[in-house]
């Protein structure tokens, strides 16, 4: 055997061996957005209303932003009414708010049109009654976009904002 294959025989070995245990950092932390959580079965399911998942799916995770805007249309506002009432109810939970643009425009520009769009978010659930330390935002810019092409359609469904569900650790 040559050095080069008993190399990528140990790296493959290796690769395979940090796979077995998915909570080999002890992270107990994280959500399973997919898991019935155990109390039953309906828990943790889109159907389960202090859920994650369902907030993702039936009360909506993102708002969508007009070309080059940052203020949320009424539309918009319906969504974070849902969201600022699932937030008050399920104090367990924090929220990270992505603010994202389309692929129009600098790095530069889109990631502050990002920030503000996250920020006209938080600054509407906090005026709902949402404890701002229980909010944090980021901006990806145009770096995460969830439709790749070069139109209209496109580019509306990446110039958003999407409110992300963590639990918030126990002390």
């Amino acid at each position: 055997m040559t050095y080069l294959s008993k190399t990528f025989i140990l790296c493959a070995g290796l690769v395979l061996a940090a796979c077995t245990n998915a909570d080999r950092f002890g992270d107990s932390n994280t959500v399973d957005l997919n898991s019935s959580g155990g109390a039953g079965a309906m828990a943790g399911t889109a159907q389960d209303p202090a859920s994650p998942v369902y907030f993702q799916q039936t009360i909506g995770d993102r708002v969508l932003f007009q070309v080059d805007q940052s203020n949320l249309t009424s539309e918009a506002q319906e969504t974070l009414d849902g969201q600022a009432q699932w937030l008050l109810t399920n104090t367990d939970y924090k929220a990270v708010i992505e603010g994202h643009a389309d692929e129009q425009g600098t790095r530069e520009y889109n990631l502050a049109l990002g920030a503000r769009r996250a920020n006209s978010v938080q600054e509407y659930l906090v005026s709902k009654g949402v404890a701002g330390n229980r909010l944090k935002v980021v901006s990806y810019g145009k770096e995460r976009p969830i439709e790749l092409c070069s139109n209209e359609a496109c580019y509306a469904k990446n110039r958003r904002a999407v409110t992300v569900i963590a639990a918030i650790p126990s002390s």
